[in-house]
């Protein structure tokens, strides 16, 4: 039985298929030497024995008011947020070195999203998706771009199941060793159908340790705002100082991850300026566009201290590069990084 560090015990997640017990980062025994790709966080021998057998796992996580508490973020390596449309922000989350004994609710696709998520060569969860011809058409842009695509409409139970705490679209849910595990029945591994494993050209971002308690700095909370005219998306972030992370908290109300008993946290924050515009597709509520390829202002909050930058992403499937005030590559503390994706302008309190 696998014991979450944060817990007095395991955490046991009820599915339709009987009950799941997390699989937590963290507990195993062994030399922690071995850095995870996507966010520098060591582990072992063992675990990266695990994870060299699959590619980065993508997952839509839905971040609407009436579907949280979201399930399974703490268990990502990097989560990317940005509005979906009408203010309305929705998740990204990258999984490759943690899994996650449940995830959920998982929601549809939307185009700027996959730009990130090529990044990484990675398999694509959701449910459905943007559709409507035009410059937003995420579901024809899967194809065209040839994604590893996971969709709830192609894969159904028990890869995805609804579960029963909320009323739909708001309770999908799935877990990594499912989606992994279906990803092997398509030959999707770590390596294509030509040998060359996804991580082949993937550049690494740089990583460093923790600053020490004396070096790190007192931020003060972090307002993030998406849309001013939709302020249940307003992120505000409280930094602990001695835990060394940043707690997220829609107003006063601390977002748990149910599957951890976690705040939602980010080791490492960056909030990421893009030009958003109308896709003017015809679609009822606005399907969104986000300039994602070029460069633009950044601001990065790591050790309790801010510092401005910008970000460079040269073309879809690039990496992006984040550039501190010094024209170097910022260096992240090892664990999850978050990354907001927020209007160009908009103003930031920290």
């Amino acid at each position: 039985m696998v014991f979450n560090k944060f817990l007095s015990g395991p955490v046991s997640i009820s599915t339709p298929f009987g009950n799941l017990t997390d699989i937590t980062s963290g507990s195993e025994e062994g030399t922690k030497d071995r850095p995870c790709p996507l966010n520098g966080a060591m582990y072992t021998k063992a675990r990266e024995d695990t994870w060299e057998k699959r590619r980065p796992l993508a997952v839509m996580v839905e971040n609407h008011a009436e579907s949280r508490p979201a399930i399974g973020l703490t268990r990502a390596d990097v989560v990317y947020e940005a509005v979906a449309e009408g203010g309305i922000t929705r998740h990204l989350a990258m999984f490759l070195c943690q899994d996650a004994g449940d995830i959920a609710p998982i929601r549809s696709a939307r185009t700027y999203y996959l730009d990130w998520l090529s990044e990484y060569d990675a398999l694509y969860a959701h449910v459905g998706g943007a559709n409507t011809d035009g410059p937003a058409d995420a579901l024809g842009q899967i194809k065209q771009y040839g994604i590893l695509d996971m969709d709830q409409f192609g894969l159904g139970f028990p890869t995805f199941w609804r579960g029963t705490d909320q009323l739909a679209p708001h309770n999908v849910h799935s877990t990594t060793k499912k989606l992994w595990e279906a990803a092997d029945k398509r030959n999707w591994g770590p390596e294509d159908d030509k040998g060359v494993r996804w991580d082949k050209n993937f550049v690494t971002w740089k990583f460093k340790d923790d600053a020490n308690l004396e070096s790190r700095g007192d931020q003060k909370p972090i307002t993030v705002t998406f849309w001013a005219n939709q302020p249940d998306y307003t992120s505000i972030w409280q930094y602990d100082k001695t835990l060394n992370t940043y707690k997220k908290f829609y107003g006063q109300t601390a977002q748990i991850d149910p599957l951890t008993n976690e705040n939602l946290f980010a080791k490492n924050l960056v909030v990421q300026f893009e030009v958003e515009t109308d896709a003017n597709d015809g679609y009822p509520d606005g399907h969104l566009l986000y300039g994602t390829k070029g460069s633009g202002k950044a601001l990065f909050f790591i050790d309790g201290k801010a510092q401005e930058g910008k970000w460079i992403k040269e073309n879809r499937t690039s990496r992006t590069k984040y550039i501190d005030p010094k024209g170097k590559e910022v260096e992240f503390d090892r664990g999850l990084i978050w990354i907001q994706v927020v209007p160009t302008g908009n103003d930031i309190q920290y």
